[in-house]
């Protein structure tokens, strides 16, 4: 799931938002699992892939900012 191939910003915006919706997704099912200490690994693998997206997503939102000329 790497960034998104092309320099087109509604792909990079879609591609955003999908990742949006996968961290949100995992940030509840987090949430679950906090209720429940025996599945302590899966939170910790939710987690870091919560936290790969996150930086995805920070990437994906620098394509989006033009470059200024200094």
């Amino acid at each position: 799931m790497g960034l998104v191939e092309t320099n087109d910003p509604s792909a990079v915006a879609e591609r955003i938002a999908a990742l949006r919706g996968e961290h949100r997704a995992l940030d509840e099912r987090i949430q679950q699992l906090a209720a429940n200490p025996d599945d302590d690994l899966e939170a910790k693998r939710l987690k870091r892939r919560k936290l790969q997206l996150k930086d995805c997503i920070a990437k994906l939102e620098s394509l989006l900012i033009p470059d200024e000329p200094a």
